[in-house]
């Protein structure tokens, strides 16, 4: 779908701690339209998903890094508008500090924000499951003085999915959810290499010994 905004009407995961954070913005994923639901009312809207790495320090002044010794990552999905009160819009524009000019309302593509650092802050909220998740509340833009000192360098390279032409590589890389979750959209590209992977997906999954779903039986808790 392109990915420009307009102005419209696992187990051993380690969650990113609560507090404000140094990050990069390294990944944009195209979701294509998702279905969600608000107060009862359901209704599809195109989304996106952005990712940052995360370069600070936990209470101790150790890195926030992974058990691979690589920074912590963290996503947010947004609906793919610039709308006035469009939560796309309000990051992008307190990330930036400054609002959007007419001509940026009328297309301005996500791809612009790849590389960009920014200050993030994360809040540990509870989810419909009864469990604690860490999400993503401010983005706002890196101080002066902050910058002064010198930006690290970023680890991980920067990568854009577009549906409009996957890059079925980097698609390899996402979990089995987040794959699910895109093939699953209406923008999937059908007679290309990406149907032909879910072609493959599916064969191989009837394909199974029959034992394929024994883990799903080990009790973990």
């Amino acid at each position: 779908m392109g990915l420009t905004a307009r102005a419209t009407g696992g187990g051993d995961f380690k969650p990113v701690p609560a507090g404000m954070h140094l990050a990069r913005c390294y990944r944009i994923i195209d979701l294509g339209s998702q279905k969600t639901e608000y107060k009862g009312q359901q209704k599809i809207s195109p989304k996106v998903m952005v990712q940052w790495e995360i370069h600070s320090e936990d209470d101790a002044g150790k890195p926030l890094v992974t058990d691979k010794n690589e920074p912590m990552s963290i996503s947010k999905n947004y609906t793919v508008s610039l709308g006035e009160n469009a939560r796309l819009r309000i990051d992008l524009k307190s990330w930036r500090d400054r609002d959007f000019t007419q001509e940026e309302l009328n297309g301005f593509h996500l791809r612009n924000v790849l590389g960009a650092w920014c200050m993030l802050t994360v809040m540990r909220t509870p989810g419909a499951d009864g469990k604690e998740y860490s999400n993503v509340t401010a983005v706002s833009p890196v101080p002066s003085n902050l910058k002064r000192l010198g930006l690290p360098e970023g680890h991980n390279e920067k990568a854009f999915f577009d549906l409009d032409n996957p890059d079925m590589v980097l698609f390899e890389t996402f979990g089995e959810k987040l794959k699910a979750k895109i093939m699953a959209a209406p923008e999937w590209p059908k007679g290309s290499p990406a149907e032909q992977y879910q072609r493959e997906q599916n064969a191989s999954a009837k394909s199974g010994t029959g034992f394929d779903d024994m883990d799903d039986d080990i009790p973990f808790n």
